[in-house]
Formats: structure tokens, sequence, C-alpha cells
């Protein structure tokens, strides 16, 4: 069953009305083609309307969809020969990251994104997108191998944040994080970071160090949950739509405040909508960063970095 929204329940009720004159149709043998092409108009109408004005929190609620495709659904369209690679050659694999080699309109690169399930089952074995400190050293692993063999490193951002539990604690979460903001911040190839969904906390930032941080639309990118925040500014998680709004984290936000660099549009509705068409939008935006990147020397790269990172924060003059 597709999953809708309070904001949503306009559109959900035009569409039942829709069908239900579809059916009558069908069934008594009755041309009601005039009076469905009116309320199929409306509705065209009212998505626009609705997913032109959407607050912060309708955002967020987007950016969770069940059914908001995730980089598994995203890699076939994006890239050829995509070989996944798996262990942090320390402990285990860890599912709530995936990376590997793959070529991108041409070009050898080497991509690591989060990854959340689609159902109960999948999300348990993703520990819901969340991971632990060897889904860091794995991407760690795999960025150093660019770095090596000289390969752009595309990640993909999609995580509520990164697993709190005591065994990612006992395994070194915080070390694991660290490592790959450090190194990241060190590379001399391109690296630029795509938010697919959800971006929250050290578990999201720890792929985000990049040269250009692109953005889908109904993304957001932010240090903390709304609910999180809620808990700790109001203690009372109930008001993550305040939160929502104060965190100023969509998409829309970040890029005036300079934090992201583009934004990729989404079909009207969202990325679940038409996961193709959302894929040659991050198809085109990736690849437009990369001619921007590519005659930069290794130096630059690094010090152009460095500077973006030390103008977070930074407003107006």
């Amino acid at each position: 069953m597709a999953q809708y929204f309070d904001f949503e329940k306009p559109l959900l009720e035009l569409e039942e009305k829709i069908a239900e004159l579809k059916q009558f149709s069908q069934e008594k043998e009755i041309d009601l083609s005039p009076e469905i092409y009116k309320l199929m108009r409306r509705l065209v109408r009212l998505r626009k309307e609705i997913y032109s004005n959407l607050e912060p929190w309708h955002k967020v609620q987007i950016a969770r969809h069940m059914e908001r495709p995730n980089f598994h659904d995203y890699a076939p369209l994006l890239f050829e020969d995509f070989i996944e690679l798996k262990g942090d050659r320390l402990y285990r694999d860890d599912s709530a990251i995936a990376g590997g080699i793959a070529i991108f309109q041409g070009t050898p690169v080497t991509v690591v994104s989060h990854v959340k399930g689609k159902d109960t089952k999948e999300n348990i074995k993703r520990n819901f997108g969340m991971p632990h400190p060897e889904g860091y050293r794995k991407a760690l692993r795999l960025m150093d191998q660019a770095e090596k063999f000289r390969r752009p490193i595309l990640t993909f951002i999609d995580t509520p944040g990164a697993a709190c539990d005591l065994g990612a604690e006992e395994r070194g979460q915080g070390e694991a994080i660290a490592r790959c903001l450090q190194s990241m911040s060190q590379y001399t190839v391109p690296i630029i970071c795509t938010v697919i969904g959800e971006g929250g906390s050290g578990g999201a930032l720890a792929l985000g160090v990049g040269n250009t941080l692109l953005m889908l639309e109904h993304s957001f990118y932010s240090v903390i949950a709304p609910e999180s925040c809620a808990s700790i500014l109001w203690k009372d998680p109930s008001k993550a739509k305040e939160a929502a709004s104060a965190l100023k984290f969509t998409a829309q936000d970040l890029l005036e405040l300079g934090i992201a660099d583009g934004i990729i549009p989404e079909p009207l509705g969202g990325a679940h909508r038409n996961v193709k068409k959302t894929a040659e939008g991050i198809s085109s935006a990736i690849a437009q960063a990369l001619e921007e990147l590519q005659d930069h020397s290794p130096e630059a790269l690094q010090t152009t970095r460095y500077e973006k990172l030390r103008n977070f924060g930074t407003i107006g003059t």
C-alpha cells in the first residue's frame, strides 16, 4: 500500500474520486471522460500547489518515505560495471554502507554510500542505515584506495545517524568517524558528496567532506535529527516539526547558507515517483561537478576543500 502523509490527503481524496469515476464509467458503460478530465487537471494543479509550498517537516517526511530510492536503486542507473567491495579488513562487513568501483560516464570512480532498507527485514539487516565503525572503516579503506589510484570519490549520504549501541562504542565509533573526516579533508582527488535522503548527525558528516556538496530537492542535512533536537531544547520529541523549521537544514536553506553547492530537482511528489528521472538529474549534476573539478591540481583540490570547510558558518559580509 502506498504511503501518504497528512499534507497529501487532499491528493489522495482526489485520486480516489478519479478511480471511482473510472470504475463506475466502465461498469455502467457511461462516458464520464469530461468529468474525469476536469478532476485530473485539478489534481495536477493541486499537486503543484502542495509541493511548491512544503514546510521543512514535510521535506523530512518525504526524505524518510519508505519507498524513497536508496543507493542500490540508483547504482544501475548511474554507473557501468559497478563492483561492490565488502569488509573493513579488521572486523566484518557492514551492510549499512555499500561501496566499490565503477565507471561513471567513462570515468573510473570509487563510490561509497549509506544504505537504508525498504522493509523491516532489510532495515534490520542494514541497521536502518546506521553504520557501525566497521562500515566507516570500510568506507575509509575504499577511499584510501581511490587516492592511491587517482580515482574521483563519489559519496551518497542517506542515514539518520551512526549506530550508537554499546558494540559501536566498544569498537571505536568516534575514532572511525574522525578518521573519515580527517582523511577526506586531505585527499588530493575530486570528492563529490550527494545527499539523497536523510543526512543526520556525525554519521552523515563522515561521508560529507567534499569539494562539492549536492542535495536532492527534498533531502535534508543536519548535525541532529529534529526529534532529538526537540528532546534537548523542549524536552518534548513531539515538537519535532518546530525543530525542523528552526534547524534550517533543507536543501534550499543550505544552498542559501553556502553549505550546499547545488540542488537536484525531484519529480513532483518526490524521488520515489520516478526513480529514473531522479537518477538522470543526479547523473547530470555529478557530471557537471566533475567537469568543473577535473582541471584542478591535487593541491588546489585540497585547498578549495579546506576553504569550503572554513567558510561554514559565515553569513553575509
